[in-house]
């Protein structure tokens, strides 16, 4: 869980981060401040996706290249593939979560699949897909740690990780987590016994739900304002007719 004082911390460079032209920026990426990396603690705004977001999770999706639609699906997975999957998900059931980069790209998702079937309420299947442009910078970690939050309120006491052995950056995400892993060949399977919610762990949500939809509204704004003074730029250098 990350202190308070680090949410509040990163919420000040966020704010003072998006008073600059994105294209002036060095990095394009989804974390708030822009001091060099690595950080001490990566506090990414992840928000909840609903139904609303089917198109920018498919648009995110066909976005990455067929080896990391391998990785991500355990098969290549053509477009009409992930159209289908994308059309089937279950926001009612399941929990989508998202990151955002600063010109509102979706760079980062997962989806935290409930367990339906009878006797195995409590279990929920985990699945993470980042975009080139988003690595190397922790994501699918954090995106790991929100939704072993989100289980444990829920009542999920174990996430299972179905991967190709040679994804071998979520195996390293699930492992650093403490996730018991078995290797089958090219397949591995892994699961994490999560403790029950507590307190801390429902504010802990709360908190990450409330800065995510400030951030993203922010960002939003920030959008606006710079597409209004590029307008406004552009019509000044117009010559007069």
């Amino acid at each position: 869980m990350i202190p308070t004082k680090d949410w509040l911390k990163a919420s000040w460079n966020a704010g003072i981060d998006l008073l600059r032209p994105v294209s002036n920026r060095e990095t394009d990426d989804a974390l708030p401040p822009s001091h060099p990396l690595p950080q001490p603690t990566l506090v990414v705004p992840i928000r909840s996706l609903g139904p609303t977001y089917r198109e920018r999770i498919a648009t995110h999706l066909l976005a990455l290249e067929p080896a990391d639609r391998y990785l991500r699906f355990g098969y290549y997975a053509g477009d009409e593939h992930i159209h289908r999957y994308v059309n089937q998900l279950n926001f009612e059931q399941d929990e989508i979560f998202g990151v955002y980069n600063r010109r509102l790209e979706l760079i980062a998702m997962a989806h935290l699949a409930l367990a339906q079937n009878p006797g195995h309420e409590q279990c929920a299947e985990f699945g993470v897909s980042v975009l080139p442009k988003g690595r190397g910078q922790g994501l699918g970690t954090r995106l790991f740690e929100r939704a072993t939050i989100h289980a444990r309120n829920a009542g999920v006491r174990m996430i299972f990780i179905h991967a190709l052995t040679q994804n071998r950056a979520m195996l390293n995400i699930v492992r650093h987590a403490g996730a018991v892993i078995t290797q089958d060949g090219c397949e591995s399977e892994a699961y994490l016994t999560l403790p029950p919610a507590t307190l801390d762990s429902r504010m802990t949500e709360l908190v990450e739900q409330q800065w995510a939809e400030l951030d993203y509204r922010l960002k939003q704004q920030a959008q606006r304002f710079w597409r209004f003074l590029a307008g406004v730029q552009a019509a000044r250098h117009q010559s007069p007719e």
